[in-house]
Order: C-alpha cells, then structure tokens, then sequence
C-alpha cells in the first residue's frame, strides 16, 4: 500500500516537471520557427536546432519571455537577411521588439493588435512595403522606429489616422522611408509626444496647426525631396520646449516669428535652403545657440549680433555682410514696406544690396542727388498694408501703388513727406480714414470701394468736449465781445485811434514812512473799418495768469498789404487788424504759416510722437516755437494729449513752466503756440553734446537746473489752485533758455489729482526708464509718481547717461536699478559720475553726494517712502550759488536819490520813466506781481483803483 502510494506520487511529480520544462506557448513557437526558417543566414541567431521550447529553461538567444509568452525580440545588428513572417502580429504579448540595423527585406507584416508593444525598432533594414493596417491597435506604443526603409518607394506612404490612438507615444522616427503627402493634423491628440523625426522623405505641405504648444524636443523635417514642405514657420514659436529644430532642405516662406525667443531651451535651428525672407528677429539673435545655420535664403536688413555659439548666413540679402553693421535708413525704410506687403518674390530678389539707387531695385526711382524720390509699383499684385516707414523717405515726389490690392488706412504720417507732389492709390481696397494731405499733393483714390474720399477726420475742439459738426472748422466760439469777465480790445465801427497813458500812485498816508508804487503801461492799438466776415490776419495775443490779469505777454501779428506775412510789436496800420482778448488764444493757422515760412524744414526745432516743432519769428526779431499735429497722429488719444496741453498751461503759469501762448484749429490742423526755448531739451545737452558741437553743462548749471525743475514741480503738485500730475517728466521735455534756466513742457499727459494725494488708477502712459514701478504695474499714481521721475533725472544729471539704454550692458541698462547698486560706495558714486564734469573741488564730491542721495529718495520703491517737491527744492536750495551784489555797485539803485523828499522822489522817477516807456518786461513777473486780492472782479482794473 505504502509502496504503490511512492509510485504514484512518483508519476506525478515527473508530469509536473515535464509540464513546467515545456513552458513556450505553442503559438510563439511556431511564429518564432516560421521566423528563422525564412531568414537566409539563420545561424547567425545560434538558436538550437532541436529545440521547441524558445522560452527554455534554457532560453534561446535574443528572446525573453514571461512565463510561457515571448515578450522580448531582440536581434540589433547581427547581420540577419529575409523576411518577417506575416503573422507576426500573433506574439500578443510582445512589448519590445529591437529588429534595427540588418537586412531584414521583403513586405513589413501588419502589427495590427500588438497592444502590448511598447518599443519598437525597424530602423535601418530593407523593408520595402507597409500594409496599410499597420498600425491599429498599437495603444501602448511608446517608441517607435523605422528611419531608412524603402518602403513603397514608387507611390511612398502616408501617416494613417490610426497612428493617433498611440497617444503614450513619446518617440517617433520615420527619416528616409518614403513617407509622401502633407502631414496629418492630429498631433494634439498626442501630448506625450517629444521627439518627431520625419527627414529625408517626400512631405509637402504646410506646418500643421496642431504642433501648437506641443512639448517636442526635436523636430526634423529637413531633406524633403521635390519642393519639400512649405509655408510659414510661425506654429513652432509655440513649442517652447524645442531644443533640436531642423527645417532645412525645404522651401519655407514667410520670417522668422518674432516671438521665436520664447524657444528658451532651443540649442540647434536650421533653415539653410529655404524661401525664408524678410528681416532677422533681434530674439532670435538673442538665444544662446550651439548651431545657428541660415545660409542661403532671403533674409534681409542687417545681421545682428547673435550670442550662438557657431553660425552661419552666407548667401541672403543681407544689406551689409558684417555682424551688427546697421542699414541706409532708406533701406530699412523700403524694406518696412516689403514686409507690410508680404515680401513678394520680384521685389525680394531685386531688392538687395544698400544703396537703392546704386542697384537694380525694381519699381524705386531717385533724383540726381541720389535719393530715393519715386516708388511706382502700379499693378504689381501687392497684397497688404501700406506701410507708416514710407514717410521717413523725406525725399519722395512721387507715389503710385495703383492697382493692387492694398488694404486698410493710409498711414497718417504720409502727410509729412514735404517733398510729395502724387500720390496714386488708385484701384486698392483701402479704408478710413482719409489723411489731410497739402493741398500741393496731386491725390488719386478712384476705386477705394471703402474708402470715401469725402470724409475726414473730425477736428473735436479742445474746449468743448464734444466734436464740433461734420464739415465744421470754425473754432469754438470765445468771441471776446461775449466774454464778461474779459477786456474788450476790438475795435467798434466808427471808432478813431486811440491813445491812453494810466498812471497809478498809491501813497498811503502816514507819518513815520511813504511807499510809492507805479505802473506804467501804455496800449496802441491801430483800428480801422474792417469787414467781420474776413478770416483775422492780425492778431495781438494777451496770455494771463488767471491769479493775476495784469501779468501779460503781448505778441503783435500783423499782415502788410502786399500780402507778406509778418510780426510786429507796432501795428503799421495798412491792413487788417483784428485782436484777440487774452484767455482766448485762438490764432489763425494763416498767420502760423506766415511766421514760420510755412511750416519750411529748415525752421524744424524737432520731432516727437505729436509732431512736429517749428520757430517762427515775428516782425521785431521775438520768436516762437510752434507745435504742429502731424495728421498721422491724429487719433483720440492725440486729440486728449491736444486738449489736456491746452486745459492745463490755461490754468497754471510759472517762471518754471514752458508758456503756452496760443492754439489753433482749423480743419486738420492742431498747432499749439509756446515761447521760444533757445537752447532746447535738457537731453541734448546730456547724452548728445559731442556730436552737436556743444559745451558740456557744468556741475553748477545741472544744480540749477535740478533746482528749476523741482520748483517748477512744486507749482504744479501743490502751489497752482489745482493739483496736477505731470506723468511724463523726462529730460527731453525739460526746455533750457539762452540762459540756461529750465523750464518744463510737455503737458499732454497731464492727470488732476483733486486732493494732490488721491491715487488715480489710469491707462498707462510715459515713457519707460522714468516710470514709477507702481504705476508701470498697476496703473495707480500720485504726485509721488513725478517725484520718482524727477529722481530719474537727477540721476541723468550726475551720470550723464539715459534712463534706459539698451546698449549699456545689460546691469546698467536700466539707470534707477543700476544707480541704487553704487550710490551708496563713495568710490562707485564717484566713477559713475559724467566724465565731462569737474569732481575735483570738495564742494563739488559733496553736492554730487547731496544729489545722489536725494535721488535715491526719490526713487524709492513704495511712494510713501519718497519726499514731496518741497523737500526736494529745499534740498536743492543751498546748492545753488547765491547771488551777490556787484562790488562796484553804486548807491544810486537805478537813478534814484532815495534822500530826497518824497514828492521830489516821485517827480525824477516819473521824468525816468517817460523817457522810455515804448516796452515793459513782464516776463517772468509771477514772483513779484502780487495776486488780485481775494473779493475783487476781474474786471476790476488800476484805472477803477485810481
């Protein structure tokens, strides 16, 4: 019993290791035999001859597997030949399979239902054909590889939509296996995706839309046979995650995106061979590259400095050949065009070199001095926008860009070109709104179907806030007559010449002193018989400070019967005469014209985002700064700027505020009229001596210049009846006077602040380097925004370098943050000094150190930490030389015996005066003019006093 109980557990055992010994799944068996009898050289497998059982124990070489099922093929570079049997796709269980780099031929066997496999690795075989199931079912594809097959190398192959349920696939590589067509549009669908390497084959067609904001690494769609892909590179701006970006060998058209800097990780771009054009972004020049190639396109302008490592861009347009060497201006102008009109190919290939009138540059003219003075490229299929760049060819005559297909506005700054005599735009698709351009101008716009050349602009005024009629371009109506509290100075019909001498005394009676106080003024006014419904030629400007009526600027304006426009303190009588009351500054832009020479180049003091200023000069020799609109700014924020100028400089006067002493508006016209800054923007004299041939302020003129300005500052925050935020306080609007005594203009931006301290949450505007960092973050600002600007400046003052320059290394690119690092080291605070200045004498180290911490006050980063003007003018104060009287000054005090009686007194000042009394200097008399007493009309005058 014990004996037959062994035997049987006996047998039992030996089929259990019979069972566990044979483990290979018969199927797998059999796929795997199938495979090595097909194989021309199969001893090169060592698999056993005699074994059915691949699994083992032992295994057979280059197969794993688990449990009874095949798993693992792994056969790389063994030298093997032949086919693969057609039922492959029965190893179910297989998840990686390595086939790379033999002779493996014959057709590719569909993998159809492999959703196990996760690796696998055809490359660099001789598989000739691809069944079109290929690929369905892969769901847990992960890499896959099949770089250098012929596989239908007659018809070539395309991506099957199946592809996209492979949605873990992270590596995909199918370089030189004929893949044909353009490239499918589901690559959203694949997130995993970062590696996609398609080169070498037959693709054409465009980027697809769906590589947006994937996260590839490499990218290689280089070597397309035939035409290659094409289009524009723009999609791979979005796919920041880019290291490897191969474009070559295509024909892509269109620029490099400009926003290609955003590629942070990018380390190897190439685009040699393509039809890429235009000009090189600077991000792309900014990107720290290993290999840069751009050889052989289209690119254009200049090269730029680029920080790659290696690179390359021989054969393209550049317009110099050396690294960081800058255009002609008219080639960058003409190129600006190009790229508005998406760089056509006849322009593209004839527009190359530097010099547009030394080469063959289709459609561009120029004059015998070698300027560009005709752009005609009438019925050349230009399709885009016509470009704002035009207007910085000043020498162009002539324009016709007839029949084509330009769409949009014309650019308002055209109307600047002084020299343009035709303008055909004829046969477009252009739009509103149509600029003013001179009358002298020959306009062609027939067959703008958009575009009604009849409507302009309208011309809103700056006193009223709604915009006058359509078609209406009388001024508002400040007709003096209807004006109660203004003097009345026009003359009545009927009324002679009339001549007044107002002397008023005031000699308070008592008996220990005697004060005696006279003004003398005298008003001729020539008036005669004049027809109401004539436009003024002449005119006599009174600006007022409102606090005090009798502190006036006169300026005459008269036109001589011939018709010569001209300026006069003395009116000659012959002509017209018409006289505006002060608070109203209207002047007709006729009489601008005159005094200006019509508005003549060579009378331009200088250019900004308003416009043009230009000096005239009146008569007697005074002189005038004239701030003309360019009709290609007009736009509503403009026309606020405009307006704001005008509300503000009527409101507030100081010896330190720039004077606005008229306006006018007639038609398109926006001109405001100022007085005359001889010496012009502080910023000249800072950062542009040298190369204007001008002497360097010295240490003494910046302190009283600082000085200046803070008190000007000081008005306008708290000593005007209202407060007001400047926001755009820079050293180009800081004007300078023969005596280099500053003042500050540029008001357009002008905020109220109803308390002086209120944050006012606005749109930002300014300029950058002068911003305050809360009001270039969240819009807020406060008085307290001007004093961060102000500090700015003085940091300009001491360095003599520019609140931002991006020229600079980058540390001390941005002058506040750079200044802040080294004011507080003697040693650093002293090398940054401006070189030009004399830092020798010790009180001199110790006003530099004063100004530099004051700066740094100023600058600070929360507003309740930086000073008030007042602080800053009673810092400034003690710097500034005080003035001292003359040593060899007499005791006379301007011709009088203050020893004599009084009433002697009064006789020889009274005999003094009216031995000249044709001019009296009122300019700059706020500080000693006493306010009209609180009470008092304003049409209470000295003559009701007397």
């Amino acid at each position: 019993m014990d004996a037959d109980l062994i035997s049987l557990l006996a047998a039992l055992l030996l089929s259990l290791v019979s069972v566990v010994s044979s483990v290979t799944d018969p199927n797998d068996f059999a796929i795997l035999d199938q495979f090595r009898k097909g194989l021309e050289n199969p001893e090169l497998l060592s698999w056993p001859p005699n074994s059915n059982d691949p699994c083992g124990p032992p295994s057979w070489k280059h197969v794993v597997c688990v449990g009874n099922r095949v798993t693992q093929i792994q056969v790389e570079n063994v030298g093997l030949k032949g086919p693969l049997p057609e039922n492959f796709n029965q190893l179910t269980k297989l998840y990686n399979l390595g086939l790379q780099r033999n002779q493996f031929n014959g057709k590719l066997p569909s993998f159809s239902g492999l959703s196990e496999l996760q690796f696998a690795f055809l490359d660099y075989n001789n598989f000739d054909s691809i069944p079109s199931d290929f690929f369905d079912g892969l769901v847990s594809l992960r890499t896959f590889a099949l770089d250098f097959n012929p596989l239908n190398a007659t018809t070539g192959w395309s991506l099957p939509s199946q592809l996209q349920d492979s949605s873990q696939l992270t590596t995909l590589s199918l370089m030189n296996c004929s893949l044909v067509g353009p490239l499918p549009d589901f690559w959203g669908n694949m997130p995993s995706l970062t590696s996609l390497k398609l080169a070498l084959n037959r693709i054409s067609g465009a980027l697809p839309a769906s590589f947006s904001n994937l996260g590839l690494q490499y990218l290689w769609l280089n070597g397309q046979s035939g035409r290659g892909m094409n289009g524009p590179i723009d999609v791979v701006a979005s796919m920041v995650s880019l290291t490897s970006l191969w474009l070559h060998g295509n024909t892509f058209s269109g620029k490099i995106p400009a926003n290609i800097g955003d590629l942070t990780f990018l380390k190897d771009f190439n685009v040699n061979s393509n039809d890429l054009v235009g000009l090189l972004p600077d991000s792309l020049a900014d990107i720290q590259l290993n290999k840069l190639d751009l050889n052989n396109n289209q690119f254009m302008g200049p090269v730029p400095k680029f920080k790659a490592v290696n690179y390359t861009y021989s054969s393209n347009n550049f317009c110099q050949s050396d690294v960081g060497v800058l255009c002609a201006p008219e080639v960058m102008a003409l190129l600006e065009f190009l790229d508005a009109v998406n760089y056509p190919s006849k322009l593209v290939s004839s527009w190359t070199g530097n010099d547009p009138c030394g080469g063959q540059w289709l459609g561009v003219g120029c004059d015998a001095n070698n300027k560009v003075s005709i752009i005609n490229l009438a019925k050349y299929n230009l399709t885009g926008t016509l470009s704002p760049t035009i207007a910085n060819i000043a020498s162009l005559t002539q324009i016709s860009l007839s029949s084509n297909h330009f769409s949009g506005p014309i650019p308002k700054n055209w109307t600047s070109l002084k020299s343009l005599n035709l303008l055909d735009l004829s046969g477009n698709n252009l739009s509103a709104p149509l600029p003013n351009f001179s009358s002298s101008v020959k306009l062609s716009l027939d067959n703008n179907p958009l575009l009604n050349s009849n409507e302009s602009e309208p011309s809103p005024s700056p006193i009223n806030n709604s915009p006058p009629s359509r078609g209406s371009q009388s001024p508002p109506n400040n007709h003096p007559s209807k004006n109660p509290t203004s003097r009345s100075y026009e003359s009545t019909k009927g009324e002679t010449s009339k001549r007044s001498k107002l002397l008023v005394i005031v000699v308070p009676v008592a008996s220990f002193a005697a004060v005696v106080l006279l003004v003398v003024f005298i008003y001729c006014c020539k008036k005669r018989k004049d027809a109401a419904s004539q436009t003024p030629t002449s005119l006599v400007i009174h600006p007022r400070d409102p606090s005090d009526p009798d502190n006036t600027v006169k300026i005459a304006v008269a036109n001589n019967s011939n018709g010569s426009g001209s300026g006069s303190r003395n009116s000659s009588g012959i002509g017209e005469s018409h006289v505006i009351e002060a608070g109203n500054l209207v002047i007709s832009v006729q009489v601008l014209r005159k005094v200006t020479n019509n508005f003549a180049p060579e009378n331009e003091l200088g250019r900004g985002g308003f416009g043009v200023v230009y000096k005239g000069e009146l008569d007697d020799g005074t002189k005038i700064a004239v701030k003309r609109m360019e009709s290609g700014v007009i736009n509503s924020k403009a026309l606020d700027e405009f307006q704001s100028e005008i509300a503000v400089l009527s409101k507030v006067r100081h010896r330190h505020l720039v004077s606005l002493l008229g306006y006018s508006i007639e038609g398109k016209e926006r001109l405001l009229v100022y007085e005359y800054m001889p010496q012009g923007a502080l910023s000249k004299h800072l950062f542009h001596w040298k190369s204007l041939n001008l002497e360097p302020l010295s240490w003494k003129r910046r302190l009283n210049i600082a000085l200046d300005v803070a008190r000007g500052m000081e008005y306008l925050h708290s000593l005007a009846h209202q407060s007001f935020i400047h926001r755009d306080l820079k050293s180009s609007n800081i004007l300078l006077g023969d005596d280099f005594r500053a003042k500050v203009s540029d008001f357009g931006l002008v905020k109220l602040a109803p308390d002086g301290k209120r944050s006012v949450v606005t749109r930002l505007a300014g300029t950058f380097g002068y911003l305050a960092p809360e009001y270039a973050v969240m819009g807020k600002i406060t008085t307290k925004s001007d004093v961060f600007s102000f500090g700015v400046v003085l940091m300009e003052l001491l360095t003599g370098l520019m609140a931002l320059d991006e020229d600079r290394p980058e540390e001390s690119q941005y002058l506040a943050a750079w200044f802040w690092k080294i004011k507080s080291c003697s040693e650093k605070l002293m090398n940054a000094v401006d070189p030009s200045l004399d830092t020798k004498k010790e009180e001199t180290f110790e006003s530099i150190s004063i100004i530099a911490e004051l700066a740094g006050h100023c600058t600070a980063r929360e507003p309740s930490q930086r000073p008030d003007m007042g602080h800053a003018v009673n810092v400034l104060s003690p710097l500034v030389e005080k003035w001292k009287p003359v040593d060899d000054e007499k005791e006379e005090y301007c011709g009088i015996d203050y020893s004599l009686p009084l009433t002697q007194m009064v006789k020889g000042w009274q005999e003094a005066e009216e031995k000249d009394v044709s001019y009296v200097d009122l300019d700059n008399s706020k500080g000693s003019i006493p306010s009209r007493p609180t009470g008092f009309a304003d049409s209470f005058t000295s003559a009701d006093g007397r």
